[in-house]
């Protein structure tokens, strides 16, 4: 591998993975250990882990390392475990409770005995300012010092961390909150202060409070980790620009990171599906399926037409975050997942999970309950000699005994309460992708199941099954498929603005002025981050109908600008899109522009691609005792590596990396791609 290199680095629940590609397309991944009480610890691992791969120095491997692009869950645990700072909020006088009373509605509305979310910030923190703006822009009441000095000295007897400033309809006009920030940033220096006009200038008061309010609240934890994280790397050598990749997919150097910091809520499983579509456009299919199986968790998203959904109003930890992100669909549900005995002495399998300490049973680190990885490992899908290549061992007896505990409870053998385990595992799975397919009127048996991260290859052929999906690829890199997925995207910056008080459309020239000064701030602030080349420009609106209350998002991209008529142009793109999600259009009907949005794209160069070089077929390595059909027999184990491209391999067989183990069932055939996948056939059906 030749430099100069392109680092990827993922932390996950329970390994931090790092892939380097090289200026040849040779590509190479190291994994290390996760280290929650400091993520930057186990990135620094894992790129010592690579250096030694490469055979030189940390230092000199960052020394020649031109683009490090980094997907962090600080904020994603921090919101799961309520470990936030302590923050203070000032608000228009007489709206403090717009975050406690959210929509009114509550999460689960039929469950009675729910309780109500806590607000992140507590009442006595909730402080009013006496202002107020008109929808209008119009400013009815001058933001009053007096109420402004109070507020800021009960902050500052409070010692905050952070300060959101959540005014009434600073989407139209930001004085108020720009001249309160101004005065919070003064008297406490220390503060993280951010405003709602900052984080998300649009209408619907509970969505901006609400995405503020977690802005401030992981707003520090997110700017102290990447502030060390970046001293950290400079210190070992590192002189090229650090990303961060956030929830819409693109990437943005640390410092919109930190200042943008609920936007890296689902920063690490965005590089999965930046991966899906990398793959898509190099020939895998339009229509995916990303099923990413890691060590806490498993994440899925849906690729259609080559394109990935993107949404608003995702819930992490509770919290509503109205920023774009990619429509993703977590579930409690991964290698590290623990079994134990649910409601009616029934075994329920996650959602807790071993993490990365102590991990698993068979880790050998004080693990004493079942997860799916010591289910597998007793099932003979793992080798527990040559787990990570052989740099880890795994522990066989502990992980035996215990699932026969688990068994015992249970009144099951031992190799039954695996069988088990796996399956309640493969079930959950299945579950979640019919959540992202299914329930969004999608079918799933068209698409081709993209299975990644370290433990996705043993269930993907069994969770196509229970989908009636007939295809399925895993690639070569798949357990660090999403670090590889950070370096296939590019930078990205969106700016929006609502639109309230008029009826329909605007007219042409007022609409065409809207996107224009959209364009302008996106340009502009793609040229501080790329101060060379023209970016890209994607539009896209919030529409409705006149008498809806609810908004769609209608990508622009087709709408002809450059011919007259555009505001025809939009309806039309709206009630196309209207219909494609609810089977009809009422073109009769008013349509509505509620929010405009543009998004920049600053493109990075491009990143050589290798090819596999052809070899002569290979033959099994190995056999393995393994459980299949109801018993155990002995299979066939392949190096993946060592396949040859074209290969096929029926199943019941086991292809294993160093990384990564691809259990194939009975009618499985897979074959190796030439362009770095094992596509497989599942149950000896063809390709769709």
């Amino acid at each position: 591998m030749r430099p100069p290199y392109r680092i990827g680095c993922d932390v996950g629940g329970t390994f931090t993975d790092v892939v380097c590609i090289g200026s040849d397309g040779a590509t190479l991944l190291a994994k290390a250990a996760t280290t929650p009480e400091d993520q930057s610890r186990g990135v620094l691992d894992g790129l010592a882990v690579l250096a030694g791969l490469l055979g030189v120095t940390l230092r000199d491997l960052l020394a020649h390392t031109e683009r490090l692009v980094h997907g962090t869950t600080v904020a994603t645990n921090a919101l799961l475990e309520r470990r936030v700072a302590r923050i203070g909020m000032l608000t228009t006088e007489g709206h403090r409770d717009i975050i406690e009373m959210r929509e009114g509605l509550k999460p689960e509305r039929y469950d009675l005995r729910l309780s109500p979310p806590e607000p992140l910030v507590p009442r006595r923190l909730r402080l009013g300012l006496h202002e107020r703006i008109l929808a209008s822009g119009e400013v009815a009441v001058a933001l009053d010092d007096t109420s402004l000095a109070e507020a800021i000295a009960a902050l500052q007897a409070e010692k905050v961390e952070a300060v959101a400033i959540c005014l009434l309809h600073a989407w139209r006009s930001p004085a108020h909150e720009q001249a309160a920030g101004a005065a919070v940033a003064a008297a406490l220096p220390g503060a993280y202060v951010t405003l709602s006009s900052d984080v998300l200038p649009q209408i619907k008061e509970f969505e901006r409070f609400s995405t503020t309010v977690v802005n401030a609240a992981v707003g520090p934890i997110v700017a102290r980790y990447l502030g060390r994280l970046e001293t950290r790397l400079a210190e070992a050598g590192l002189a090229a620009p650090l990303f961060v990749i956030l929830s819409h997919g693109g990437v943005a150097p640390v410092g919109e990171a930190a200042r943008l910091a609920a936007g890296t809520a689902l920063s690490g499983p965005a590089g999965g599906v930046a991966a899906g579509l990398a793959l898509a456009r190099g020939g895998l299919g339009e229509n995916l399926v990303t099923f990413d199986v890691g060590g806490t968790s498993t994440d899925v998203a849906l690729i259609e037409a080559g394109e990935a959904a993107l949404g608003r109003g995702r819930v992490v930890g509770g919290e509503r975050i109205a920023l774009e992100s990619l429509d993703i669909v977590t579930l409690g549900a991964g290698g590290g997942s623990l079994a134990h005995v649910g409601a009616g002495g029934m075994m329920r399998v996650g959602p807790r999970s071993a993490g990365a300490v102590p991990g698993p049973a068979c880790y050998g680190a004080g693990g004493t309950e079942p997860a799916v990885t010591d289910a597998n490992l007793v099932l003979g899908y793992l080798d527990p000699a040559r787990f990570l290549g052989g740099r880890r061992a795994l522990d066989l007896p502990a992980a035996e005994a215990a699932v026969a505990r688990l068994g015992d409870a249970l009144g099951l053998p031992m190799m039954d309460c695996a069988a088990g385990i796996h399956a309640l595992a493969n079930v959950a799975m299945a579950d979640g992708i019919r959540v992202a397919t299914v329930r969004r009127g999608v079918d799933p048996r068209g698409f081709c199941l993209l299975a990644f991260g370290g433990a996705a290859g043993l269930h993907a052929s069994a969770v196509a099954r229970d989908l009636g999906m007939t295809r399925v690829a895993v690639p070569l890199l798949a357990a660090g498929l999403s670090a590889w997925g950070m370096l296939q995207t590019d930078l990205r910056y969106e700016v929006s603005r609502s639109l309230v008080g008029s009826t329909g459309l605007p007219e042409e020239p007022a609409l065409r002025m809207l996107f224009a000064e959209l364009e302008a701030a996106a340009r502009a602030r793609m040229a501080e981050w790329m101060p060379s080349g023209d970016p890209g420009l994607r539009r896209s609106a919030d529409m409705r109908y006149g008498e809806q209350v609810f908004e769609v998002g209608v990508p622009l991209d087709a709408v002809p600008w450059e011919v007259p008529g555009l505001p025809e142009h939009l309806a039309s793109a709206f009630h196309a899109r209207h219909e494609a999600l609810f089977t009809y259009a009422l073109r009769g009907e008013e349509v509505v522009l509620v929010t405009a949005r543009v998004a920049a794209i600053g493109r990075l160069p491009a990143l050589p691609v290798a090819v596999m070089p052809a070899c002569p077929p290979s033959t099994p390595m190995t056999q393995r005792r393994a459980y299949i059909a109801g018993g155990m027999r002995d299979i066939p184990v392949f190096a993946f590596v060592a396949l040859a491209p074209g290969q096929a391999v029926s199943g019941p067989a086991i292809v294993e990396s160093d990384t990564t183990t691809v259990l194939l069932l009975p009618g499985d055939t897979a074959r190796l791609d030439p362009r770095g996948w094992l596509e497989i056939a599942v149950g000896g059906q063809a390709r769709p």
